[in-house]
């Protein structure tokens, strides 16, 4: 396990990065808006699984194929675009009522939204890449298990992701609040959370490898 310095160094590496808006908080924070904190909660629960698959993938040399077979890198990316456009799609097509209380979520649903923040997080192979980058600086060989010092440290970064987007969802669940009361517009949410799909699914396309 890494000592205390090097975890208390890794924290405030990734405070200072999951306090930086990114995909995955613009994310959290549409489905906190559109469906409520539970959907939030379980976006945020895909989002941080996804965090450790990458990390046992960087620990087993997984992630090295992004790297050294371009074409996977390719495929995992494009395979993400059209799935964020998928759920751009059924978010449209949804005849849920948008400000429905979230108790209303049935399992199903709340699967959905799970899986949906897992898949998004695997299936983005920039965080494969940023995972494989950052995590290996805070591992030695002295301090045990490589692939356990890999899950201490997704753990860590997911503890403190989860105060972090917990804000988030609290925020977006009480803008969806005062959303409530305008009738006039009752699938504006789900037009957001659709858009916010279709623009991660842009930059997805349009970045760069490297």
């Amino acid at each position: 396990m890494p000592d205390f310095s090097t975890l208390m160094l890794f924290a405030a590496a990734a405070l200072v990065l999951t306090a930086t808006p990114g995909p995955d908080m613009l994310l959290i924070a549409s489905r906190s808006v559109s469906q409520g904190r539970a959907a939030g909660f379980l976006t945020y629960a895909g989002i941080a699984l996804g965090t450790y698959c990458h990390a046992l993938a960087a620990a087993f040399g997984l992630s090295q194929l992004f790297v050294t077979v371009p074409a996977i890198y390719e495929a995992v990316r494009w395979a993400g675009c059209c799935y964020l456009l998928y759920l751009a799609y059924k978010t449209i097509r949804s005849e849920v009522t948008a400000f429905a209380p979230a108790s209303t979520l049935s399992r199903l649903s709340g699967r959905r939204i799970f899986f949906a923040g897992l898949a998004t997080n695997l299936l983005n192979p920039k965080m494969a890449l940023f995972v494989m980058a950052l995590f290996p600086q805070f591992v030695t060989a002295q301090s045990g298990s490589i692939t356990m010092q890999m899950l201490v440290l997704a753990t860590v970064l997911n503890g403190i992701g989860l105060v972090v987007n917990g804000a988030v969802i609290i925020l977006g669940s009480q803008i969806r609040t005062r959303l409530a009361s305008l009738s006039r517009f009752p699938k504006m949410p789900q037009y957001m959370l659709a858009t916010v799909f279709t623009g991660l699914a842009c930059r997805l396309a349009l970045q760069a490898r490297n």
